[in-house]
């Protein structure tokens, strides 16, 4: 009934094909990981080790392995080798006959090997051939080179000469402005031995027609193959129901669709606005009799409406997602891999990441489009935990050819991916590429990256010809013949595709999505988050440090200073350490020594994106959607991530967390004057209660106290007070006062939020005396923390590997807050309540030199 799966991933030896010596592999993985592992080169994510290792990507690299066939196997009348993912440029031969020449990293390759397999000593030996040296011939041939912005082939040996474009293999590979140079190649998805006779099911889609709370139209689409044509049942069965239906089937493949209706179905949600159920769907094919099932396939999905919504309004064009009807604001971030290797990432890692967008109140990460079609545990775990997926295609920052053969990998490649993702319910949107559009700007004579110039006009005209092919033609058409009616989006941003300079998206663009980067690369105010505002805020960001003990993880401590050569290899924005220091130097006060400088950048980098999240979201319906820009690092690295590469949360996250709160109070201080409190929902129930106000002194002095009882309808975002702020300061010395805002409900705090009336440079802050004692019975996993004096960016840390249920905040005096710990583990949570072992705690006060702190 069911066909065999071996998997061949063991036993594999490697080498270089100059040299003799074979090495063990490790498979799924890569030649630099089994370098590292034979002690054959030195980890090259430490110190300057990077530029050590480029010549691994001019040579031939080859692997081999053997295997048994059992009988069994054998005597089946279909015998395939499937290879999940090779990187990328593979000559594979079986037993000395070549079988395979694959030509692109993210393609699924399947060859009938069951003429040449033996029963013993089977041999299976690929050769990788250099990607460089593949790929500089066709720069060559092509006689000009195509922009590559972030192609560091300079890092690589090459000069100007970048190659990238030319490879369908993961461009973060040739490097980033957050991403070393690592040309990798190798074995880096599972190869497998199939068999099977009779029929076989090779792939099942449940494509859903309509959805509703009452019922399901959905349709089963199968491909099949069969060796004897004729008729079957085709069965369907589910929680809920179970459809039969009869074909008659030809010899070979096949399609045939199954047409059926669930009833009330349980619907998939994403995070905060309900249970992201899944269905486990059995399709079997059967017998005439019915009682046989001759083949055997199942697939698990969640039962949900998502569209795009872009509707004239009184803005411009909307720019949202709906989801069983509900308009969602999107909160977020943007997905890079997980690594430079990314076979080194494991189950455990991608559930820590997947957890901590959930803990973190995010209902949406965008997998950016210079990575990978990420692995199949990265869409199961968005599924589970109701995270929406924006899923760019592998395109970004560059411009790509357009020949018959680069158009005929890509569109295999686009096929390859949406089968195996389509079922996922958790994928929102398709996407074309990242910035290829505006970078362009084909349109705007003036506009874009400026790399038009370097042209003539005929080439232009060919080099946008060939984006058009691909990202206007070639990838609608695969996404509507696979999964109709899904949505695309062919270039994050984008206004529409108009043909005319219009479709370029700017900051300032009423339709389509936004990137903005005025802050950080224009050096632009934290401030002009709230002027710079798109409908879909797609990225935007702020970079920061990794803490101390995960930058000694790379570095000596006489590499702890901002100029050394550790520190700007682990630096790839070339702007980003004086961009860090010269917003320091604009919004906060000196640290006193560099470890106080990473603490003290991290804190920067929350600051603006709290600014910026929350502009956003009191901007709604005008903006619907926020994805900082990015989640997660593949290497240990000064960057925009709000984890760093060992997974320790930094204040962004904790920041994030708050800032993404499903129910919260957002405090607008931009209007002159004014001090505006705004009430955001993402909840469906209305959100009614008391906002207490407290206006106190640095020292805890408590000066006035105010109630009012406000309420807003769910899923929106009002502002609920709009107070004078000279009414609030009543003459007293605005740099030791706070408010202390809370939103009340049936006695229990929604949300608490401080608000300064000066920047924080200019706060009067003294030494903060901050007590801990550990809550009664709680076997040391919560904590209560106290302070003298108000304690601004408390930072808890600990001596083992885990979160804190809050971390980063502000304490005052009269206060009593609980904190847990909780410990990263590997089972089906990422995180379990803990014992946090050896607790440091420390504050603003203990990072900025003591001529700063008053007595």
């Amino acid at each position: 009934m069911q066909e065999t799966k071996v998997v061949l991933n063991k036993d594999w030896t490697f080498k270089a094909c100059d040299e003799q010596d074979w090495k063990n592999a490790v498979v799924p993985g890569f030649v630099h990981t089994d370098l590292l592992k034979n002690g054959l080169i030195q980890d090259p994510f430490y110190g300057t080790n990077e530029k050590l290792v480029q010549w691994i990507d001019k040579k031939d690299w080859e692997y081999k392995t053997t295997f048994q066939v059992a009988d069994e196997i054998r005597s089946e009348e279909h015998v395939d080798l499937i290879f999940h993912g090779l990187d990328t440029y593979a000559d594979v031969y079986l037993n000395g006959i070549p079988i395979l020449s694959a030509d692109n990293m993210f393609r699924v390759w399947d060859v009938n090997v069951k003429t040449i397999l033996k029963a013993v000593d089977n041999e299976l030996r690929i050769v990788f051939r250099s990607p460089i040296q593949e790929d500089l011939p066709k720069l060559e041939e092509l006689g000009y080179q195509l922009p590559a912005a972030n192609d560091q082939s300079e890092v690589g040996g090459l000069s100007q000469k970048r190659v990238s474009i030319f490879a369908r293999k993961a461009p973060y590979h040739y490097g980033w402005d957050w991403g070393p140079r690592f040309v990798t190649s190798g074995i880096w998805r599972d190869i497998e031995l199939r068999a099977w006779s009779e029929d076989y099911i090779a792939d099942a889609y449940i494509h859903q027609n309509k959805v509703s709370e009452s019922v399901a139209t959905l349709t089963a689409v199968l491909e099949v193959n069969v060796d004897q044509a004729g008729p079957r049942v085709i069965r369907i069965e589910t929680d809920g129901g179970e459809w039969t239906k009869e074909a008659s089937l030809p010899a070979g493949e096949s399609k045939v669709s199954v047409d059926f209706e669930l009833e009330s179905p349980k619907l998939w949600w994403s995070r905060g606005l309900g249970e992201p159920h899944m269905y486990t769907f059995k399709v079997q094919l059967l017998d005439t009799t019915g009682s046989r099932a001759k083949a055997e396939r199942q697939i698990k999905t969640g039962i949900r409406s998502i569209r795009l919504v872009q509707e004239a309004d009184e803005y411009g064009t909307s720019f949202y997602f709906e989801l069983n009807g509900v308009p969602v604001f999107a909160k977020g971030a943007n997905h890079i891999p997980n690594d430079s290797f990314i076979t080194e990432v494991t189950y455990e890692r991608y559930r820590h990441e997947i957890e901590s967008a959930a803990l973190a109140n995010m209902n949406m990460l965008r997998v950016w489009g210079g990575g990978i079609y990420e692995q199949d545990v990265f869409y199961d775990l968005c599924d589970e935990y109701g995270i929406l997926v924006w899923q760019d295609f592998m395109f970004a920052c560059s411009m790509y050819p357009g020949d018959e053969a680069f158009l005929a990998s890509v569109r295999h490649e686009a096929i390859d991916n949406m089968k195996r993702l389509r079922n996922h319910p958790s994928i929102a949107l398709w996407c074309g590429n990242n910035e290829m559009d505006s970078a362009w700007a084909h349109y705007n004579e003036n506009g874009g990256w400026g790399w038009k110039k370097d042209f003539t006009q005929e080439q232009r005209e060919k080099i946008w010809a060939d984006y058009e092919a691909i990202f206007h033609h070639l990838l609608p058409e695969v996404i509507e013949e696979l999964v109709p009616g899904a949505d695309y989006w062919p270039s994050s941003p984008i206004v529409s595709i108009s043909n005319d300079i219009n479709q370029h998206a700017t900051t300032s663009s009423v339709t389509g999505d936004v990137h903005y980067w005025g802050v950080w690369h224009n050096a632009e105010p934290f401030e002009n988050y709230n002027l710079q505002l798109g409908r879909f805020m797609s990225e935007y960001g702020f970079q920061s440090f990794p803490e101390h003990k995960s930058v000694l993880r790379y570095a000596e401590p006489l590499d702890l200073e901002l100029t050394s050569d550790v520190m700007m290899a682990h630096q790839k924005n070339g702007d980003g350490n004086r961009l860090i220091k010269e917003y320091m130097d604009m919004y906060m006060t000196e640290p006193k020594d560099f470890p106080s400088f990473l603490y003290m950048s991290q804190v920067l980098q929350a600051d603006a994106m709290k600014v910026a999240i929350e502009a956003h979201r009191r901007n709604r319906p005008f903006v619907m959607g926020t994805l900082y820009w990015q989640m997660n690092d593949t290497w240990p690295v000064a960057s925009w991530a709000g984890m760093d590469y060992y997974g320790n949360w930094k204040a962004l996250h904790y920041y994030a967390k708050r800032s993404f709160a499903d129910e919260m109070i957002s405090i607008d201080d931009t209007k002159p004057g004014r001090v505006d409190l705004y009430l955001l929902s993402d909840v469906l129930q209305p959100l009614e209660g008391n906002i207490s106000i407290r206006i106190a002194d640095f020292d805890g002095t408590l000066h006035e106290v105010q109630t009012h009882l406000v309420s807003i309808a769910g899923n929106t975002t009002g502002l609920v007070l709009s107070l004078d702020r000279e009414q609030l300061l009543r003459g007293r010395d605005e740099q030791r006062t706070v408010m202390i805002v809370e939103l009340v409900r049936k006695g229990e705090v929604i949300d608490s939020q401080k608000h300064y009336f000066v920047p924080f440079k200019d706060m009067k802050l003294t030494k903060a005396q901050i007590e801990i004692t550990e809550v009664e019975g709680s076997e040391g996993t919560k904590f209560h923390l106290k302070t003298s004096v108000l304690a601004k960016q408390v930072w808890l840390d600990s001596n083992q590997e885990g979160i804190f249920s809050d971390n980063f905040f502000d304490l005052i005096p009269g206060e009593t807050k609980e904190v847990s710990f909780f410990a990263r583990r590997g089972g089906e949570q990422a995180f379990e309540l803990a014992n946090p072992g050896e607790l440091k705690i420390r504050s603003m006060s203990d990072f900025i030199k003591e001529t700063q702190v008053q007595k």
